[in-house]
């Protein structure tokens, strides 16, 4: 039967393979000095964070200068690594062989240390403090609905900058967070763009960006029934607020537009995680999809826990040639005993079947 044509946009080795994909190379796509950044993603339970653990160890033990990013609100990374606490700086991996001239660091995203360096990078001293201590920034940079995906990209690029610009890093493996939110930090740079064009931040800023004798009757009649709302004060902080965001993070979008295009360059490695269950394929094929979507190269698909086919069954001759060579051990203990037990099992049932 001949190949089906491969699908228009189809990106990775499922442009060349349509109808299967070849066994992913970890070793050779670890090894290749073109990968500079791998992103795994996948469902909740899989073994995500563990094969992410895996392939940086793999690649830091290979002779790579290697850090594992998590993006993944849970510890799970640090108890993969041994750690005992990650957070936004990076923290050396103890028991890593460097034989090979390699290393490994593991780090933590914390949106809201993220945040600030944002701040008071971008900002003087005097403003900084202002947009730190406003309490429109504090709820914005702690809980607001994707603050971690905006920050995930912001890191995600200040690694990248730091590594090319000082040499500290030449492999960069990304952790997602589970389910299908581990997708939402591709979407952070269309979001950020419509938020900061939004029709209300326009509003807010229009006391700011234009004198008081063109403000209109309309925005007058609007600010003023904000203030009966809202209070005189919380006005005045969130107009403040909404200036630093027009001012400060307007540089964040362009930044985080710039790691999206990194994200879909050739040195970017995309690894879909799932366990040989339908649910999480399924959530797999949605993220290939996802991927193809968005032009993304996609390295492969990882199934974790999946156990290879038995060889050949254990005949009732070797079963219970087993069973005796345990049980004429004097060390085989309770454990032993059990495993005899079930092996002569085994036997009895084989010769039943025979």
């Amino acid at each position: 039967m001949s190949p089906a044509s491969p699908r228009q946009g189809r990106v990775g080795p499922l442009a060349a393979h349509p109808g299967e994909s070849p066994r992913l190379d970890a070793d050779a796509l670890i090894d290749d000095p073109r990968t500079r950044i791998i992103v795994c993603c996948g469902s909740g339970g899989v073994g995500k964070t563990t094969t992410s653990a895996a392939l940086a160890l793999r690649a830091a033990e290979r002779g790579r200068r290697v850090v594992v990013l998590t993006i993944d609100p849970a510890r799970r990374l640090a108890q993969a690594m041994g750690i005992e606490e990650l957070d936004n700086t990076p923290r050396p991996v103890a028991g890593v062989d460097d034989a090979a001239g390699g290393r490994l660091d593991a780090m933590m995203l914390d949106m809201k240390s993220t945040f600030d360096e944002v701040v008071l990078s971008q900002a003087t001293p005097e403003k900084a403090r202002a947009i730190l201590e406003n309490p429109f920034y504090v709820v914005l940079s702690t809980s607001f609905a994707g603050t971690q995906e905006y920050m995930a990209m912001e890191k995600l690029g200040q690694i990248h900058a730091d590594a090319q610009e000082r040499g500290t890093y030449d492999l960069i493996v990304v952790d997602t967070p589970p389910s299908r939110s581990a997708l939402d930090f591709l979407d952070a740079p269309e979001r950020l763009s419509s938020f900061l064009d939004g029709r209300f931040i326009r509003l807010m800023l229009a006391p700011a960006k234009a004198p008081a004798r063109l403000m209109t009757a309309g925005l007058g009649l609007v600010t003023g029934a904000l203030t009966k709302v809202l209070g005189a004060q919380v006005l005045t902080d969130l107009q403040t607020f909404v200036a630093a965001l027009d001012t400060v993070f307007g540089g964040f979008r362009a930044r985080a537009q710039r790691t999206y295009a990194l994200l879909q360059a050739p040195g970017t490695a995309f690894v879909v995680v799932a366990a040989p269950e339908p649910d999480a394929l399924r959530e797999a094929a949605y993220f290939v999809e996802r991927l193809n979507g968005d032009q993304m190269p996609l390295a492969g698909l990882v199934v974790n826990r999946a156990s290879p086919e038995p060889r050949g069954r254990l005949s009732a001759e070797e079963a219970t040639a087993a069973a005796e060579r345990i049980g004429a051990r004097t060390d085989a203990g309770p454990t032993g005993e059990l495993t005899a037990g079930l092996l002569r099992l085994h036997a009895d049932r084989m010769r039943s079947l025979a």
